[in-house]
Formats: C-alpha cells, structure tokens, sequence
C-alpha cells in the first residue's frame, strides 16, 4: 500500500475525460473502453524509472533548443518557456516496464506551438530528443510527436514537474510507450533520417506503439 504522504497516489477511479473542463485537450486513449493496453497492469503509483539516475539541472542555466531541420533554429531559457502559450492534456501514460498510469493531466506548451515557431523544413521527418542525462536520446516520427495530445510539460496534476519525473521540463507523446517522453529535455532535433536513441540501440523498438506491444525490435 501507498504511503499516506505520496501526494501522487490514486485513490479513486482515473480521471475520466467527461470530467475535465472544455480548454483540456483529451487524449485519444483515454477514450478507449478499455484504457489498459495489452500486456499492461494499472499502477495508482507513480514510478520513478531511468537510466543513470535523475540529473542534477540548473534551472538557471536551463534552456531548450529546437535546431536541425527547421528554418529558424529556436531556444528557450525557463523564463521565456513559461511565456509561451499554454496547453492542458489529459493523457494516459504506458511505461514498457508494464505498468500504466491512468488520467494524467499535463501542462505546457504544444509541440506544434514549439514547431511552428521554427518551421521544419519539407525533408524533415522524424525528431531527435535529447534529455540532460548523459547524453541521453530518444528518437520517433514527426508526425507522432506532432499529435494534437503531445507536449512540453512542466507540470502534471497541478504541481510543478518534480526532477525525479523529468522536471524542469519532459516531453509527453501519451500515444508512444513513456521511453518516448524525453525527462529532463534540453534538445529537439529535426532531422531527414531516423537515428535510434539511447534504448532504441540496447534493443527497444523504433516507434513503441503501446496498442500493438512494440517493446522490443
């Protein structure tokens, strides 16, 4: 049982799309009637799972760049990140480790805001990662990470994105297995080609549709 202190403990049902207010966008899945994908569990937990541990990020010195296969590379310190226009989705989010945790709300900024702001270049098709934890990288389709419920989150069920989920900011892509959702992101690369990332090298599938079990390649 949960510790009665774990403020991201689920007690009750998942928050259900019926319940949220009309300005959150709602992630597809959430829909489903089952909303636990195969091979899955429900957790009511929220696990902390990485590779190396969680970094040490100097939000001071923090920012995001989008660079490669754009027009106009852009960068963004915490600052001018938080002036961006905002966004709320409820999403679902499937870790590869089986478990899932139902009825997240995310806050943050699109990625289509982010992108459209840089214009990707017309040969551009897939998106690099990076994250601030050694080098760390996580690679998946333009259009995936284009999906009107993918964002740039700072914030998960009303609190601040604490460092051990991925905080100051993570990617949220709720329609890929969670590896996609780069913690502690620092860098989005447009690039013409695929180029596999840190887990996708080790042997986890290129994309990580959590629907059709692409864990492993």
């Amino acid at each position: 049982m949960s510790p009665p202190d774990d403020a991201f403990y689920q007690h009750g049902a998942p928050l259900e799309p019926t319940g949220v207010p009309d300005d959150v966008i709602v992630s597809p899945d959430t829909r489903r009637t089952n909303r636990i994908p195969p091979g899955q569990s429900r957790t009511r937990k929220w696990p902390v799972l990485d590779a190396f541990g969680t970094p040490q990020v100097d939000s001071s010195a923090w920012r995001l760049t989008i660079f490669g296969a754009v027009e106009r590379p852009g960068s963004w310190d915490l600052a001018s990140f938080a002036e961006l226009p905002r966004v709320r989705v409820l999403a679902d989010f499937h870790c590869v480790t089986r478990w899932s945790r139902l009825g997240n709300l995310w806050e943050g900024v699109s990625t289509r805001e982010l992108l459209d702001r840089c214009k990707p270049l017309p040969e551009a098709r897939f998106v690099i990662l990076h994250a601030a934890d050694h080098g760390w990288s996580t690679n998946l389709p333009l259009a995936d990470f284009l999906a009107d419920d993918a964002l740039i989150a700072d914030r998960h069920d009303g609190q601040p994105l604490e460092p051990d989920h991925g905080g100051p900011v993570r990617a949220i892509v709720p329609r890929l297995y969670a590896w996609k959702s780069a913690k502690w992101l620092t860098g989005i690369e447009l690039s013409p080609t695929d180029r596999p990332g840190f887990w996708e090298r080790g042997g986890y599938h290129d994309r990580g549709d959590p629907w059709r079990e692409e864990r492993f390649r």
